[in-house]
């Protein structure tokens, strides 16, 4: 069975998680073919699994045209492209206490080499800030990324490479909560660099207010989910949404916001087409990717 077959079959059960992911893939069909501003926002724990190549693939194929994430997806992007080889298949139930004398970070079931971690991402982000200091002292986060891409563009599986590649904007709001952005701060400390956060708001701002429609699928939440419903609410909503998600609404979470929610707050427009996928990214977001890709190149192919 194809994947295009076995979503139409999802859409036949009528319950449960198939039915929300044949109804996410219609919303992802129309918001491909309809919006002009099609947003990715996700977590950056994704990027240390396989779904790193699947996330720049759609970026390299422009099924989105905006990426907000976090500044962990920049670490394992920029760890994983210098060293390939550093992340390892573990498991839960690991000692962490011998990992950590074994200098082996554990995320989730994913063991990672500290050495090709902190101190590689430190490396790279002090040789970038060395040439870019010839240019200018103060930029913008996504001029930054932009830079960083096109030193990681020879990498296939690179979300930021792809992102050079096509020129598509990745705005990190909480840039200094990781290794990359934590090098950035040490070597402003002996360098004329800065970082310039107002000249990113204004980027969304001039994305936002000339969309004609606006779509977003946004793949886990923290900081990267709400920047991505915030800056919509300043032009009443987004047209179309997906959430996929694990997490719950009970404790008032942003995380576990439903759709629904968003629109109260007008993040989500009220005539909005929006659907929750409750399910883990590494299963389910092949299975969104494969439909979407198809319908982009069908698209292009009959115009």
């Amino acid at each position: 069975m194809k994947v295009l077959d076995l979503v139409r079959y999802y859409g036949d059960i009528h319950g449960f998680t198939a039915h929300s992911i044949y109804r996410a893939t219609e919303i992802l069909r129309e918001m491909i073919l309809n919006s002009d501003i099609r947003f990715l926002s996700f977590t950056g724990n994704l990027v240390a699994t396989g779904l790193r190549g699947i996330l720049a693939q759609l970026i390299d194929e422009e099924i989105f045209n905006v990426v907000i994430t976090t500044c962990g997806a920049v670490d394992h992007d920029v760890a994983r492209s210098l060293n390939p080889e550093s992340y390892l298949k573990g498991f839960f139930e690991a000692d962490d206490k011998e990992l950590y004398e074994r200098n082996i970070h554990r995320l989730g079931n994913v063991f990672i080499k500290l050495e090709s971690y902190g101190p590689s991402i430190e490396r790279f982000t002090y040789e970038l800030i060395d040439e870019l200091l010839r240019i200018k002292s103060v930029w913008g986060v996504r001029e930054l990324l932009y830079e960083a891409g096109r030193k990681l563009s020879k990498d296939p599986n690179s979300i930021l490479g792809a992102a050079y590649r096509r020129n598509i904007p990745v705005y990190v709001p909480g840039i200094v909560d990781g290794s990359f952005g934590t090098a950035l701060f040490t070597k402003s400390r002996i360098s004329s660099f800065k970082i310039d956060l107002f000249k990113d708001m204004g980027e969304l701002a001039d994305i936002v207010f000339r969309a004609k429609s606006s779509g977003a699928l946004i793949i886990g939440g923290g900081i990267s989910k709400h920047h991505t419903i915030w800056w919509n609410q300043f032009r009443e909503g987004l047209d179309y949404a997906i959430y996929l998600t694990t997490a719950q609404e009970f404790d008032g979470s942003l995380s576990g916001a439903r759709t629904r929610e968003a629109i109260s707050w007008g993040k989500i427009n009220r005539e909005a087409k929006h659907e929750v996928i409750i399910g883990e990214a590494s299963a389910i977001l092949p299975i969104l990717a494969v439909y979407m890709i198809h319908i982009k190149r069908s698209y292009i192919k009959t115009s």
